[in-house]
């Protein structure tokens, strides 16, 4: 019985590790792991759909950015929460969802219409949240990655801004 003592000790430490590791995340953190990785799996399905359904070419074109841009932050989120032991939604949640679901309803101009009105408002908040992150977060993981993508979403920003002219 003594034998199986030290490989559970072991065991509950490594545990143990584990959890504080999910459990030292700051709320603010949390938020920001949570909500971009909510946001970034909507701009991708946003912009999957907006390539099929927008009459706007200057659209399917901003929606090709998105979807570049976004996959690859999605990943590098994905590898930083594995590594931090955070499990992350697999699908967009609340508004994000919601969102989603508006647009399968509209086709043509009006789809061109709600894609950048939606992508504005997003893009306002989510550059807002990442700003934040990168001035005042905790975890240097996700603090760096919100510093690496507040300037791809700055920019995202401009070319949605430039659409709606």
């Amino acid at each position: 019985m003594h034998k199986f003592l030290p490989v559970c000790l072991a065991t509950g430490v490594l545990g143990l590790s584990t959890l504080s590791a999910s459990a030292a995340l700051s709320s603010a953190d949390r938020e920001l792991a949570m909500k971009a990785a909510s946001g970034g799996l909507a701009e991708v399905q946003a912009a999957q759909l907006a390539e099929q359904r927008a009459a706007s070419p200057q659209i399917k074109q901003f929606a090709q950015r998105m979807i570049t841009d976004h996959t690859a932050a999605n990943t590098e989120l994905q590898q930083i929460a594995k590594q931090a032991d955070i499990s992350l939604p697999a699908q967009p949640t609340g508004k994000d969802a919601a969102e989603g679901q508006k647009l399968r309803g509209v086709t043509g101009t009006a789809f061109d219409q709600a894609y950048a009105q939606g992508q504005l408002q997003d893009h306002r908040e989510t550059a807002e949240l990442f700003q934040k992150e990168a001035s005042s977060g905790q975890d240097p993981a996700l603090k760096a990655f919100a510093q690496k993508t507040l300037p791809i979403l700055q920019q995202h920003l401009q070319m949605v801004e430039a659409l709606k002219r």
